[in-house]
């Protein structure tokens, strides 16, 4: 079996990475590393975590020693670099926590993977996974291409920015085989409610208010997290030595026009009168540094690989408000931190 490394495969898109690879590919043993921040959530994986050719490695990507030994022990074949801190107002916040997982891990993992495939390069890919961010901020038309220059504003998006920057240089330098994907903002199940989508429709079903920064004018470009996890799949086993790939939905959204049809098919799905969720609509200062519209140009990752996206924001966004209201003892144990005492379970099993 070939050995590949998922890292932050606890966390949202991680967690769909790793149960696609573990369902699809049972001629791979997945180890999916992650070391369970508030973000990472075992729970997540509960379908398929006693599967044979899955398992999972609590450790920091930020610990040395621990990544050689990992790397030593399982020597993997290939790395799906996924985890890092995210959140941009937590990077305004705390921006050293940022800098040491997103820029000091990815290198950490780095160094990894080229002491354990020394003299042997082939066959082998370390692919870091990235964000639409780190190219900054378009007016109202255009789009990011890969050849984009780089403009990060927060420290979320220039700790990626330096992450990416890392991956090439070793490329570049020692012959390191790479691949980079940057993507737009993804939505589905099992996010964690710090993040717009899932925060609302957790506030809309408790009736409490709706943040949103500023006027709301913010545009963002929107892709379902399967249709994710399957580019990630396709770019990892079919994408080019060396290259980058974009990966957008062709979605592109108002924040406020977003939560408006959120608060429609909320209503709708609560049986509660249509505009009874608009008024929980809060205006609050806006984010420091808010880039005012993002929009991914995919066409190389459509035109050279054949991936694209499988849902309209729409049939997306109905799937995802059934998910959360189907599951909301999920929200409900992640929001109040008991989802943590699983992982104590876990411990004690294995």
């Amino acid at each position: 079996m070939k050995n590949i490394l998922v890292t932050g495969g606890a966390g949202f898109i991680g967690s769909h990475v790793v149960r696609r690879l573990v369902s699809n590919y049972p001629e791979y043993h997945i180890v999916n590393l992650d070391v369970l921040t508030y973000a990472g959530n075992l729970a997540n994986l509960r379908d398929i975590e006693n599967r044979s050719n899955y398992t999972f490695v609590r450790a920091d990507i930020t610990d040395a020693n621990a990544m050689q030994e990992l790397f030593a022990k399982y020597q993997f074949e290939g790395v799906i670099h996924l985890a890092a801190e995210s959140h941009v107002d937590r990077s305004i916040s705390n921006p050293m926590e940022f800098i040491m997982t997103n820029i000091v891990g990815t290198v950490v993992l780095l160094n990894a993977a080229r002491e354990c495939w020394k003299g042997n390069m082939e066959g082998k890919r370390f692919y870091h996974v990235s964000t639409d961010e780190v190219y900054g901020s378009l007016g109202e038309t255009g789009y990011f291409t890969e050849e984009t220059r780089y403009d990060p504003h927060s420290p979320y998006s220039s700790s990626k920015a330096s992450s990416d920057h890392l991956v090439r240089a070793y490329h570049d330098t020692y012959g390191l085989p790479i691949v980079i994907s940057n993507c737009s903002n993804n939505y589905g199940s099992f996010q964690f409610p710090e993040k717009l989508i899932p925060l609302a429709i957790n506030n809309i079903r408790q009736g409490k208010n709706i943040p949103v920064y500023g006027k709301g004018e913010n545009i963002r470009d929107w892709l379902f997290v399967e249709d994710h996890a399957v580019a990630i799949d396709v770019i990892y086993h079919y994408g080019k030595n060396g290259d980058t790939y974009n990966v957008g939905g062709h979605n592109e959204w108002k924040n406020i026009d977003l939560i408006h049809l959120l608060c429609k098919i909320m209503d709708r799905k609560l049986d509660r009168p249509e505009g009874t969720s608009v008024g929980l609509i809060t205006y609050v200062k806006d984010r420091a540094g808010h880039d005012l519209r993002y929009a991914i140009d995919s066409g190389k990752l459509q035109r050279e690989l054949g991936w694209k996206p499988s849902l309209q924001f729409e049939e997306g966004l109905e799937k995802t408000v059934d998910w959360y209201l189907a599951n909301q003892k999920w929200m409900d144990e992640v929001t109040s931190g008991d989802y943590k005492n699983y992982y104590e379970r876990q411990y004690q099993l294995r």
